[in-house]
């Protein structure tokens, strides 16, 4: 924090001088303590300073990381989009694409369920891809094979009413709770625990895996409105606010 701050303070106060002023290498040894002194007076003086270096700092690098984030998500456009192994949900033909990275075991994926799920409904016009991106031990991969080999093995709706039963769910992923998920929904629960283990499955995975990885995610949720990260648990009226942003041209 302390080189933070005097990272910043050098950056506000560079600003104010002119560049002359500033070519250590030209001045005598005297005129370097004497300048030192000059700043640690001002400094003293108006600690404020300091702080207003910081904020601008702090907005310098978060503006340098949505640039880098657009850059990341323009670099992975077509996998994040129109890879034919995600389900795509909301309406297919929406303006605005928002892509989530779930692990059903994540507590806060299953905050952020209802409210993402409410913001398709609401708007109307957003186009939802879901990747399963289990990284929270073996039982969120079991969930997300068993999901995955559903969709494989039954389909798009099957895969949905799946998905909805995992995230909502809160006991061990076990073979037992799995059979008591698909029997309800009439799924071929044996076709399904078979496909599992497949290849296919896997690909999906590791697909999905490195994706996140080309795109330095390393929680869930986290989602990808069209050009934006969106790095976390985010609120549907912040989603909302962004939605209308990105419809605005921004």
């Amino acid at each position: 924090m302390i080189r933070r701050l005097v990272s910043a303070t050098a950056l506000t106060l560079s600003c104010a001088l002119p560049v002359s002023a500033l070519d250590l290498e030209s001045m005598s040894d005297a005129e370097r303590e004497a300048f030192r002194e000059e700043i640690r007076a001002y400094l003293l003086e108006n600690p404020e300073v300091i702080m207003e270096a910081v904020s601008v700092l702090e907005q310098r690098e978060a503006e340098a990381q949505a640039q880098n984030d657009q850059d990341l998500v323009a670099e992975n456009a077509d996998a994040l989009f129109n890879d034919d192994s995600s389900w795509v949900g909301g309406n297919p033909e929406g303006d605005i694409t928002l892509v989530e990275f779930i692990d059903y075991r994540c507590g806060y994926c299953k905050r952020a369920h209802p409210e993402v799920t409410n913001l398709l409904e609401e708007d109307g016009n957003i186009r939802f891809v879901l990747k399963e991106f289990p990284i929270l031990g073996e039982q969120s991969v079991t969930a997300s094979r068993f999901a995955i080999a559903t969709r494989q093995v039954a389909g798009d709706e099957a895969y949905h009413s799946v998905s909805e039963a995992l995230i909502a769910y809160s006991g061990d992923i076990t073979e037992p709770a799995l059979r008591r998920i698909a029997e309800p929904l009439g799924l071929p629960f044996d076709e399904i625990i078979a496909e599992m283990g497949s290849d296919a499955v896997s690909e999906v995975i590791e697909t999905n895996h490195a994706l996140g990885r080309a795109l330095h995610i390393s929680g869930t949720p986290s989602f990808v409105m069209e050009n934006q990260m969106l790095r976390g648990y985010v609120p549907q009226a912040e989603m909302e606010l962004i939605a209308e942003d990105i419809r605005n041209g921004g």
